[in-house]
This record gives structure tokens, sequence and C-alpha cells, in this order.
């Protein structure tokens, strides 16, 4: 069993692919649009005689003092057993040349971690989200969402909200004004709008902006990711203004039934906390699916005295 650098894209987003619930952060654009933001991102796969059996992505984030942590988003990743030492021994080695404090992941399970001092620390990625079964028909998946959904949809579309495709600047500027505004009103953080313009730069069949018009104006957006059988609701943006007109609702059905088009498995609500986010996660829940929970995220410290100064630091920001 040997450990390898993948530094081809097919490669890797064909094996990342074919794992069950792939999700977008492992893929090989989200790579890309984390080292346009300007990280340093290694990706590696296991090998058992010449066949890939994993794959393991590091992204490097910056810390005052030049040092930095080593992050992998929702793994691992894998179809066969692979001793944890193996990525361990890999982390260690890049974490010695980076001059890195820890490695940070968000675990699908903790199943081959178990004899691994982890240190629970807050999600950085949700861990509870909804699944919707894009494989039912149109009418099991109206018939599975709460009655006030259903209704909801039909008020829109009787009242002539419409839904495109966003694509100008124009367009995606508005679109970053209501999420401001939606940010302020449901209470969470939202990331510097530079960083959603970096984002929507990506490849138009991987990211789609989705926003729903009211008489002309922007009333709703949809900011989506679509990878391997998934379709990620991955930002959500809602005007103040014409609130009875339900256009959230009627946005999401219509990508929804696009995910359908693409034949796609799974659309991911991505994201619920009935603590932090109570409104967003009961509107959310009406539209039914599955209720997924992750173990969350994790730290594994490698040089304690500057985790501990971090740490400290963490607590006065």
């Amino acid at each position: 069993m040997e450990i390898k650098e993948i530094k081809e894209k097919e490669v890797w987003d064909e094996f990342v692919s074919s794992f069950e619930m792939a999700q977008f952060l492992n893929s090989w654009s989200w790579g890309e649009f984390q080292e346009n933001l300007g990280k340093k991102i290694w990706r590696f796969g296991v090998y058992r005689n010449e066949k890939l059996i994993s794959a393991l992505m590091l992204i490097k984030n910056n810390l005052p003092f030049k040092k930095n942590y080593l992050y992998s988003p929702r793994f691992p990743i894998l179809t066969e057993a692979v001793p944890a030492e193996i990525f361990i021994n890999k982390i260690k080695e890049i974490a010695k040349k980076e001059n890195s404090i820890f490695w940070r992941v968000d675990l699908f399970n903790t199943q081959i971690f178990k004899d691994v001092p982890f240190k629970k620390i807050p999600d950085l990625q949700p861990s509870k989200t909804i699944l919707l079964d894009l494989t039912k028909s149109e009418d099991e998946i109206l018939e599975a969402m709460h009655p006030k959904t259903r209704y909801n949809i039909r008020l829109a579309e009787k009242g002539g909200v419409r839904v495109k495709i966003g694509q100008s600047n124009q367009e995606i500027e508005i679109f970053l004004k209501l999420l401001l505004q939606t940010a302020q009103r449901d209470k969470f953080k939202i990331y510097p709008l530079n960083y959603y313009r970096k984002l929507l730069q990506l490849n138009k069949n991987f990211v789609k902006l989705f926003l729903a018009e009211y008489q002309g104006k922007i009333m709703a957006g949809n900011l989506m990711i679509f990878f391997a059988e998934t379709a990620t609701y991955l930002h959500g943006a809602s005007a103040d203004e014409f609130k009875n007109v339900m256009a959230p609702f009627l946005l999401h059905w219509i990508v929804i039934k696009e995910a359908k088009r693409l034949c796609l498995k799974y659309y991911d609500f991505w994201g619920i906390d009935e603590k932090k986010w109570p409104g967003v996660t009961r509107f959310k829940k009406g539209f039914g699916g599955k209720i997924v929970e992750y173990p969350g995220t994790f730290d594994l410290i490698l040089d304690k005295f500057w985790y501990q100064l971090y740490s400290l630091a963490k607590k006065f920001l």
C-alpha cells in the first residue's frame, strides 16, 4: 500500500465521484477555488496494487507568525479499509515541511480513526443536513412536503414568480446585496463578498446561481453546486419585501426539478440547526427529505505549544 500525489483532474474526480454520497468539498473544482483564494492544495491517493482505494485533500490555511493548519473537508473517502497511520504519517510529513500546527478534518465517520487522539471542536461544515431523494417522482416529492410548503409553491406560481439563471455581474451583485440582508435578518455569518464572486467564476456546470423574480425585481437567489450525484444548496438569499409572494419556495422547487432533469440522486439543503437557525431550519424541513448527521469537525494537534497559543488567541477574537 502506498500514498502518492494525484495531479490529474480526471483521475481525481472519477474516484471521488464514485464514492457514495460524494460531496463537492472534495471535488477538483473546489480545490481550484481554494487555490484561487490563495491557499496551497495537495491531493493524495492511496493505492493497493496500483488500484486507487482512497483520496485525501489537504488545504493549507495560513495563520499569524508564519504558522498554518492543514484542513481536509469530508474525510475519509475510501473503497477499502486503510490504516489511519497511512494518512497520519503523510499529514505529519507535510506539516513538518510547512510548519503546520494541526490537522483539521470534517469526518464522514470515525471508524478508522477510533485510536487517533482527535479533539472535537465546533463544526466547520454543517454536521446536520437534509437530503431529498430525487429518484422519487415529482408527485412523490410534493406529497412528502409539508402542506404549507406545497401551498406556498403553488401560490408563487400563480402569483407570477419566475425563475432564471443569474449570469450578469449586475445580477450577481443584486444577489450579494440580498445575501447581506438575509445574513443580518437570520443571524448567520457569511464570507467576504469577494469569496462569492470568485466562487461564481468557476465552471458554470459546477456552480449555478438561480434567481426568482417578481414584477421585474429579483426577490430570492440560490447559489447551487452540482457535483457527482448531488445538487447542494450552498447559500440562499431573499428580499425583505414582497414576502407574501413566497418566491423562495418556488425557487427551490424549480431547482429540484432541474436537478432531477440532470438525473441527480440527491438535493442537499446543506445545514440545519434548530437552535442557531430555527427559521431557516423550519423552512428546509418543509420540503421533506431525510435528516443526515455527520460526526463533526476535529483537530489533530501536531504542535502542542502553538496550538495552546492558537486556542487562547481564538477566545479573544
